[in-house]
């Protein structure tokens, strides 16, 4: 079994779901970070959202206010597993404002 750590980021995301991650096949992930930040002079929220594979889809965060110029770091401290196909999803209030960084474990 190897595993492989990788870092995924997205830039300028605005009011249409973007997919940050998707795991590849014969894969599971561990996402081990996740942060969002506004790149805007003004509050706005965001939504996180998991699109299984097996229809059990689920918001991590649904509406998170993340003010003018901050960080929001949801994962400190805990683990979201994933499986093939599995996708995170974000979107946020306002066009080309948020930021995402994800830190995955992949292990195939």
């Amino acid at each position: 079994m190897a595993n492989t750590f990788k870092s995924i980021t997205k830039a300028s995301i605005g009011t249409s779901t973007q997919d940050v991650y998707t795991v590849p096949g014969a894969t599971t992930s561990v996402v081990i970070g996740f942060c969002l930040s506004n790149r805007t002079g003004s509050s706005v929220t965001a939504d996180v959202f998991i699109d299984k594979s097996t229809g059990d889809d689920v918001y991590i965060v649904k509406g998170i206010l993340i003010p003018d110029g901050s960080l929001y770091d949801f994962n400190a401290g805990n683990k979201i597993i994933l499986q093939t196909g599995d996708k995170i999803q974000v979107t946020s209030s306002t066009a080309s404002s948020v930021d995402v960084i994800v830190s995955v474990l992949e292990q195939t």
